[in-house]
């Protein structure tokens, strides 16, 4: 298995160090060591004691591992996780950047540009109104720009608070910023 980053950057975002992550997780700096690394997966409860000890939903340990990655990995869509800041706790098959330079930031810390304000605001929507959201949104990318049908919905820990916004990005147009022309898929 490879290094957790993503778990590895939520824990520097905060300014702690393993042992602090582990006492407060209630388990030994080693074994938390062997999780970051990829070596061990942590159980269900180590999970939970985890994701709020680093503001993320224990799922994340689950999607790293789910059988339809394999499906969705050249697939036209984006899985992602936000905090109530709106910063990334784990995102999955985005286009044109690295995941790992997600996490810990927010859309527009990412591009600040249209496209990434109105999935901020969605985002911000979701938490105001505690209730799924669909929209479109087109974000512009180096190349093209995209748009998107976004389902978002709110992310509860185990005692049912929201503890941040979960994506499910479907590409439905791609415009060709080259020449103007449209591909619709």
């Amino acid at each position: 298995m490879n290094k957790r980053t993503w778990l590895i950057k939520l824990r520097k975002r905060k300014m702690m160090t393993q042992q602090e992550v582990a006492s407060k997780a209630f388990i030994e700096r080693s074994y938390y060591a062997q999780i970051e690394n990829g070596i061990r997966k942590p159980s269900s409860e180590v999970t939970v004691k985890l994701g709020e000890v680093l503001d993320f939903h224990a799922s994340s340990f689950n999607l790293e591992e789910n059988p339809f990655s394999i499906a969705l990995k050249n697939a036209p869509v984006v899985l992602a996780h936000c905090d109530t800041q709106l910063r990334y706790t784990w995102i999955y098959n985005t286009p044109d950047l690295v995941p790992d330079e997600h996490i810990g930031k927010t859309d527009i810390e990412l591009d600040n540009n249209e496209g990434n304000r109105a999935l901020m605001r969605l985002k911000q929507d979701v938490l105001e109104e505690k209730a799924p959201i669909n929209r479109v949104v087109s974000i512009p990318l180096k190349t093209r720009t995209v748009s998107y049908n976004v389902y978002a919905h709110p992310l509860l820990n185990e005692e049912g608070i929201i503890i941040g916004v979960a994506t499910a990005s479907t590409e439905i147009s791609i415009s060709n910023q080259k020449d103007g022309q449209n591909d619709h898929t």
